[in-house]
């Protein structure tokens, strides 16, 4: 695999490395992206089914188009991919994964620490009254309605992902940054670095030192900055790298974050 024995001594060497995940990641998954030519936004306008404006202008039309997606995602499963970040970092090859994807298949995967930017389907929220409701609560309720409802006050539940025109989470993404700032080796897999703020991070690490790895299947603005692009799919590259890796020493002493 072209790529790989190179990323794969990057990590030897300057690892444990952050891992910072976008769309690209799941496709293998059966999930769309967002931008391409066959992605999600070429159907349909975000600001119309994605944005917490349309949301509070009308939820139920945003969760005819949500409910549907929930389902896809559930039933997509981990990839290749996905099953190499968690192997990695069971070796010590790998620190966190912070992702702007909400479909928790890292965490089904197996990976422990993950930072999720963008929120997730794992929880939903009650605008009104702030009372939170589960995953399986949702569902439940998905079975015999378009919108799930408050079970306090009935009002329609937002989905516990960052919206357009919502902020992300402090937490999250401070702890994000963090990452980025004290890293020696940030590896991008499957995310073009075209929305912000998460887009600075690369930069972050770049700025204090650090080394820069995309793993794209197409250009990113940081391509010139990075010392290794690899254009492949996420799923063979990275398990091709936890097998190299699972033929050597560990390194669980390198690096800082």
């Amino acid at each position: 695999m072209e790529g790989a024995e190179e990323l794969a001594a990057l990590v030897a060497e300057r690892g444990p490395a952050v891992v910072l995940t976008g769309a690209g990641m799941s496709t293998e998954s059966g999930i769309p992206d967002f931008r391409s030519a066959s992605g999600m936004w070429a159907e349909v306008d975000p600001f119309e089914v994605a944005s917490i404006e349309a949301f509070r202008r009308d939820p139920l039309r945003v969760w005819r188009w949500y409910g549907p997606r929930i389902d896809g995602l559930l039933a997509a499963r981990p990839n290749a991919g996905h099953d190499a970040l968690a192997a990695l970092e069971r070796a010590g090859h790998v620190k966190a994964v912070v992702t702007q994807n909400i479909d928790l298949l890292h965490s089904r995967a197996g990976s422990e620490r993950v930072v999720e930017l963008h929120g997730s389907i794992r929880s939903f929220s009650c605008l009104a009254c702030g009372r939170s409701a589960t995953l399986d609560d949702v569902l439940e309720q998905l079975r015999v309605r378009v919108a799930p409802e408050c079970p306090d006050c009935a009002t329609i539940l937002k989905p516990g992902v960052v919206m357009f025109g919502e902020l992300l989470p402090v937490d999250a993404f401070a702890e994000a940054e963090l990452l980025a700032r004290e890293t020696r080796l940030l590896v991008v897999v499957g995310s073009s670095l075209q929305v912000w703020p998460v887009a600075g991070l690369p930069a972050e690490t770049i700025r204090t030192g650090g080394t820069l790895v995309i793993v794209n299947g197409e250009p990113t603005p940081y391509d010139a900055d990075a010392a290794l692009v690899v254009r492949g799919r996420a799923g063979a590259v990275l398990a091709s790298v936890a097998e190299r890796l699972s033929k050597g020493p560990s390194h669980r002493t390198h690096g800082t974050a």
